[in-house]
């Protein structure tokens, strides 16, 4: 690797943080829905694989603590990650705490980033030498993780049953596209579908617009209050050994070290289950959000990286929520990615460890500073200067273009198709893992359902 490659990935990894953290800090902007379409144009682009995967591993450091930063000051949920952490931080805001929630964040943010990361890579050369049998029984094992999923989510029976109908939508579509010639017999168009799972309940909401009835019962005539603590803006402490307590800082360390081998299992549900669990025992209200956010915060960060680092390393295929979804584009990318053709092929594991390290130290420390220090001012200004709506325009939009590129006017309308169909099975429970999961274990489901 050389200095000059060295100096393109140090680029990427400060453009992920700028971009995300500003991002992080609308609330509402959902996690895959803002990295998968960035992450694909950029593997689109022709950038090296060092490259995206350094800007892919700073960009889920920087978006997962930004992302809490609104729910502590404003009590928003930034994303689906800091859904957990909502209820302690509402809670210590109610008592004046928000700037000693977000220093706690922070702090938590930095262990799960450096505990998970070196533990993701033992794991994964654990997992390497089970590689080829895993590989081999890859449709197999792809549909036992959307069930797994399933079973693992909000509404359990519907997760399930939609599997097989997702299935044959997911086939259906291309087998409509070749019979028609609007692309080539083995063709995929994968990457579009994965995109519109991801915009899936943005459209819907956006639908539901048109609709007089569902318009009328919306919030009219009122704007949000949100009101900013002044000892936010005061903060100058850094050192973590003053922001977080021993025993915090313990139980972060803990469960991110625990939350680390059941990579396969959804961020979110592992969040709050050991997040919980981690403060169960204290009495005092107060000091059991305290922990709970800390810890929570170390988890939103290990799980995510586990979920990516250990299937990217040992397998190359996708295994996980997280390596199934957000992470899609570093698996299979229309024309440059494949699921025998990736990353996982393309670097040496020291390619991969140089990239993750920088990628992942550069932005846990660029946003600790900036969480303990500005995130009161970043805020005041994003939340008053920068639209949600045109953050949101600007990702749906260039989904729209990559369904073009992919296959024409057709696929657009395809992809609308999906994300529809996927956004209204979110609403109904059926989490974007299990969603992800099926779109990748498609060929085989309806190939063995064929054979029956």
């Amino acid at each position: 690797m050389t200095l000059a490659m060295l100096a393109v990935m140090l680029v990427a990894v400060l453009a992920a943080v700028v971009l995300y953290s500003f991002i992080g800090f609308i609330p509402g902007t959902d996690e895959t829905s803002v990295l998968a379409p960035v992450t694909l144009a950029l593997v689109l682009s022709g950038a090296s694989a060092e490259v995206v995967l350094s800007f892919f591993i700073s960009a889920i450091v920087t978006l997962n603590l930004m992302n809490a930063i609104p729910t502590a000051l404003v009590g928003l949920p930034g994303g689906v990650m800091s859904a957990p952490l909502m209820e302690h931080a509402v809670l210590l805001r109610s008592r004046g705490l928000a700037s000693t929630t977000i220093r706690k964040m922070a702090v938590g943010s930095a262990i799960g980033t450096v505990v998970s990361i070196p533990l993701a890579f033992l794991l994964a050369a654990a997992v390497a030498p089970l590689a080829d049998p895993i590989k081999d029984r890859a449709p197999l094992i792809l549909a036992l993780g959307a069930c797994l999923l399933a079973v693992l989510g909000q509404n359990r029976l519907l997760a399930l049953i939609s599997i097989v109908p997702m299935a044959f939508l997911f086939r259906g579509l291309p087998a409509v596209y070749e019979a028609n010639g609007i692309i080539r017999p083995g063709e995929s168009v994968n990457i579009s579908f994965f995109l519109g799972i991801t915009v899936g309940p943005l459209l819907v909401t956006l639908l539901e617009l048109l609709n007089k009835r569902r318009r009328n019962a919306l919030p009219h005539g009122t704007l949000t209050q949100a009101r900013l603590s002044a000892d936010g803006f005061r903060s100058r402490e850094l050192r973590p050994n003053r922001l977080v307590t021993a025993s915090e800082g313990g139980w972060s360390a803990a469960m991110a070290a625990a939350s680390t081998p059941l990579f396969v299992l959804s961020p979110v549900g592992l969040t709050f289950l050991l997040g919980e669990a981690s403060a169960a025992r204290l009495k005092d209200p107060v000091e059991r959000a305290k922990r709970a956010v800390t810890v929570m915060s170390s988890l939103t960060h290990s799980t995510y990286l586990a979920g990516v680092i250990i299937p990217l390393v040992a397998l190359g295929i996708p295994i996980s929520g997280v390596s199934a979804g957000p992470a899609g584009p570093l698996f299979e990318a229309d024309g440059v990615y494949s699921l025998e053709h990736n990353i996982h092929h393309l670097l040496s594991l020291p390619q991969v460890v140089i990239a993750t390290v920088l990628g992942a130290l550069i932005a846990v420390v660029v946003t600790y500073v900036v969480a303990v220090r500005w995130s009161s001012q970043i805020t005041h200004f994003v939340i008053r200067r920068v639209p949600h709506e045109a953050v949101l325009s600007l990702f749906v939009s260039l989904i729209v273009v990559l369904a073009y590129i992919d296959a024409g006017v057709a696929n657009v309308f395809g992809v609308l198709l999906v994300g529809i169909v996927c956004g209204s099975l979110n609403r109904l429970g059926v989490s974007y893992g299990v969603q992800f999961m099926t779109l990748y274990a498609s060929p085989g489901i309806v190939a063995w359902l064929a054979s029956l």
